[in-house]
């Protein structure tokens, strides 16, 4: 687990070296983002969306720790599904 990792992307044949840091990186593959606000706002998984697609990653997780349960502060998110899997795999919003 890497804290605070120092993430670079290739985009078009251009590469951005230190374009964003990233709150935890799990074994390369999973990324956190860690919050401590009341609600969790689409634009929070819309970032880490964001986030998965520049890196290639698969999966991330978006951690609120401000909300009254542990349970509606973790939003899962997923990046490059299979176009016939559920919508609901993506991204999942309580609302």
């Amino acid at each position: 687990m890497k804290r605070q990792a120092i993430i670079t992307f290739h985009y078009n044949g251009m590469t951005f070296k230190r374009a964003f840091r990233a709150d935890l990186l799990v074994e390369r593959e999973l990324l956190l983002e860690i919050k401590s606000l009341e609600t969790t706002r689409p634009l929070h998984k819309k970032q880490l969306l964001t986030y998965l697609r520049l890196t290639q990653k698969p999966l991330g997780l978006v951690l609120n720790f401000g909300t009254e349960t542990l349970r509606d502060g973790l939003h899962r998110v997923a990046n490059n599904l299979d176009p016939s899997d559920s919508p609901l795999l993506r991204v999942n919003f309580p609302d």
